[in-house]
């Protein structure tokens, strides 16, 4: 597999906003600031993916076809990939891209997605693991430190996740982090060709325990 790129610690800041009620972003200055850190946990390394990090990115998709099938779409060819790297740099999604700390592997991808601000304080939880990278804890502690940084800098007051009744590794994931199951959405999202019926799963910032665990 390539090696993906691992860019120098720092802070990659969006540019661009729109103030508005609590459907729609407010302007940065309003609010804490929206980008994408570098996060680092005893294991994981999570940054913004870059155009260099494309071919490493593709083949790891690739070579996680059958784990995703059904679950997950992730960008699949360079013009996809390229049209989610332009979606990272709006005001409300930041990306990071997991990768081990002992030798660089991708492990996979965290996304908070519709980040509002105003009196909502909510974003959305995407996250996959690629094959071979998966029941190890690297997404548990990624998703650890996102949840941090949005509880934390990005100032959220909740975070929902959705997913599939049948995505039991999710389940368990989301349960050890401490979110809780608020209800069930038929049809609730397209995946893969097909609207599939999620599960929703909450967590409020006083409900955040942080999280790396090993399981």
């Amino acid at each position: 597999m390539p090696t993906p790129v691992v860019a120098p610690l720092g802070r990659v800041r969006h540019d661009g906003g729109a103030d508005g009620p609590y459907d729609r972003p407010v302007p940065a200055e309003d609010g804490p600031q929206l980008g994408t850190p570098t996060l680092i946990g005893p294991r994981v390394l999570l940054r913004a993916p870059v155009p260099a990090d494309a071919d490493a990115f593709l083949e790891a998709v690739r070579d996680s076809a059958a784990l995703h099938a059904g679950l997950a779409t992730p960008p699949a060819t360079h013009e996809a990939f390229g049209g989610y790297l332009e979606r990272l740099a709006g005001p409300t999604v930041e990306g990071f891209l997991v990768v081990r700390r002992d030798d660089g592997a991708l492990v996979g991808r965290v996304t908070l997605s519709q980040i509002f601000r105003g009196e909502f304080l909510n974003a959305y939880l995407g996250y996959e693991a690629f094959a071979g990278q998966e029941r190890r804890g690297l997404l548990t502690e990624a998703v650890g430190l996102v949840l941090d940084h949005a509880f934390g800098a990005l100032g959220l007051h909740r975070v929902e996740a959705n997913v599939q009744p049948g995505n039991v590794p999710s389940q368990r994931l989301l349960a050890r982090l401490g979110f809780r199951l608020e209800g069930y959405s038929p049809s609730y999202l397209r995946v893969d060709g097909a609207w599939r019926d999620h599960e929703r799963w909450a967590l409020l910032t006083d409900e955040h325990r942080g999280g790396t665990a090993d399981a």
